[in-house]
């Protein structure tokens, strides 16, 4: 199988950097060997500083990966879907670019993202960057632990990488962002209980209700799907908190093999299940971004950098 950026299925840790670029016009034939470039970079910064853990991916924009790899292209790669509800909405906000990277060390990931700006210097503008913390025990900002349905181990590959059902594009994943801002002094009103049937599990002690007393409008009801062969429709989560006092909420990144399991847990949460029952979470935050890309393997990267 082709060789899986290293940073899609790592495990969690206390900093983060998000970079999305936009690239200038007629740069294609320079950026596809400074995108594998940059790839490689990570990856060799994974040993160099393996005691904090350091890793990342690149990933290439849904409407701009035709421009830059024309003829070649995930089978389930399409633009965010922009999704609106009675005043709910998951708008997108598409770039070209995303670097992802995260340590366990502040200055590290300072030092790396500033070198990857200037390595995609005269080639594409840096537009957004924030940057994602670990709060409390891996908390969201809302008090909650976040990503407790996250695969373990061997399965985090399972869910996140393409396998042989894609062959050009194994060992790739299909990455959704989503940038949500909390109404934390709304939610902070709430009477605890009230905050946990909107969740659907446990503040303190993280336990998940039983399935008969999940309202129908948790979180947690909203999103455990399954498929039409009863499958569970799974994703790897790796969002963390970011922002200041004034603006903060969650910088949600999903990663999986196809681009269907985000889709159907989005409409599950803003339009809900046919029947008035949509996510109360999304009373309390709002998604000001939403982007679709797809990571390619570290193979696929280095193939096309000088065409």
């Amino acid at each position: 199988m082709a060789r899986a950026q290293a940073g899609l299925c790592a495990e969690g840790n206390l900093h983060s950097v998000y970079l999305m670029f936009n690239a200038f016009e007629g740069v294609e034939s320079r950026l596809r060997p400074c995108l594998a470039s940059v790839a490689r970079f990570i990856e060799e910064l994974s040993d160099q500083y393996c005691e904090p853990a350091f890793n990342g991916f690149v990933a290439i924009g849904a409407n701009y990966w035709d421009s830059l790899y024309a003829g070649a292209r995930p089978l389930g790669l399409k633009s965010f879907p922009n999704m609106k509800a009675e005043g709910r909405e998951a708008p997108a906000y598409e770039y070209d670019v995303f670097v992802h990277i995260r340590s366990d060390r502040y200055d590290i990931n300072h030092l790396v993202a500033n070198q990857i700006v200037t390595m995609m210097d005269g080639l594409m503008e840096l537009v957004d960057e924030e940057r994602g913390f670990r709060f409390l025990e891996n908390r969201d900002l809302t008090g909650f632990v976040d990503g407790t349905e996250n695969p373990q181990g061997s399965n985090r590959p399972k869910v996140a990488i393409v396998g042989s059902e894609d062959r050009q594009f194994q060992g790739g994943s299909y990455i959704h962002t989503q940038k949500f801002i909390h109404n934390l002094s709304s939610w902070n009103q709430l009477p605890v209980k009230q905050q946990e049937d909107i969740i659907g599990r446990t503040k303190q002690d993280n336990v998940e209700y039983a399935s008969a007393d999940k309202p129908l409008t948790s979180h947690i009801k909203r999103v455990n799907l399954k498929d039409e062969d009863g499958q569970s429709m799974e994703i790897l989560r790796q969002s963390m908190p970011f922002g200041g006092v004034k603006s903060q909420g969650l910088f949600f990144i999903s990663l999986c093999a196809n681009s269907r399991n985000f889709e159907a847990m989005l409409e599950s949460m803003m339009k809900g299940d046919g029947h008035g029952h949509y996510d109360h979470l999304m009373n309390f935050t709002q998604a000001v971004t939403g982007s679709s890309f797809f990571a390619p393997s570290m193979e696929f990267l280095e193939e096309f950098a000088d065409d």
